[in-house]
């Protein structure tokens, strides 16, 4: 936390990316769009941010200092996490749970990723662009941007984690590969929900989301199949 606050200018300089026009995403999304119509102009300008209250922005640096920094150190929190678990674990249980521990990390990470650079910008966009009345001027402030920002990346790291889920419940057999086949379409129209509940009320963010997680829906069913053939082969050998 201490690192991360010391780095303000940094820091915040990433963070508020999203708010500048000429952020990656707004140029590849510009290009895409004129080949189509190179008339239309979208996401232009910056989008301006304000503070109220007299303490929002040294409480803002606090708080993103205190949230990176349990980032920065949850490799170590992790690590000591096993420590105190392991001794309690057999060998084949700790090489499980090593690997278990490993694929939600990195599916957090992913999931985290693809909030910053496609979800939140898109979503801040809209959002901010959105006016009931030409009357009406939409004044953003700080707090509202943080935690936005804050709630839709943890939200994307914790949906990330369906692979996880999926073949944990194969191993202790609960599912298979033809459970979920033959439940494809259930689970497209339950994504396609729980997208719609985390995500600003446009299509384009619905559809931002629920693509990915179609696609770790169907990386699942290989990963389940993999998984009930492995048990087949270890149940033949053992007869």
């Amino acid at each position: 936390m201490i690192l991360v606050f010391c780095f303000k200018e940094s820091v915040f300089r990433l963070l508020l990316g999203p708010c500048d026009s000429n952020f990656p995403t707004f140029e590849l999304l510009r290009r895409l769009v004129r080949n189509f119509s190179p008339s239309v102009e979208i996401y232009p300008g910056n989008i301006e941010l304000i503070t109220t209250d007299i303490s929002s922005q040294f409480m803002a640096h606090l708080s993103v200092s205190f949230y990176l920094g349990i980032l920065l150190a949850s490799p170590y929190i992790l690590y000591e996490l096993m420590r105190y678990v392991a001794p309690a674990l057999y060998d084949n249980e700790k090489k499980y749970a090593y690997r278990i521990l490993g694929a939600v990390y990195c599916l957090f990470f992913i999931g985290m990723l693809v909030s910053y650079w496609i979800l939140f910008p898109v979503s801040c966009r809209f959002l901010s662009s959105y006016n009931v009345s030409p009357d009406v001027r939409a004044l953003i402030t700080l707090d509202s941007y943080m935690s936005l920002f804050i709630s839709l990346t943890v939200l994307m790291g914790v949906v990330f984690q369906l692979p996880v889920i999926a073949l944990s419940l194969a191993k202790i057999g609960i599912i298979d590969h033809s459970i979920m086949k033959a439940y494809r379409r259930h689970a497209f129209i339950f994504i396609i929900v729980i997208s719609a509940i985390i995500t600003p009320p446009d299509i384009l963010t619905l559809v931002i989301v629920s693509l990915p997680l179609y696609i770790l829906y169907e990386a699942s069913i290989l990963g389940v199949r993999f998984i009930c053939r492995k048990k087949l082969k270890t149940m033949s050998a053992i007869s």
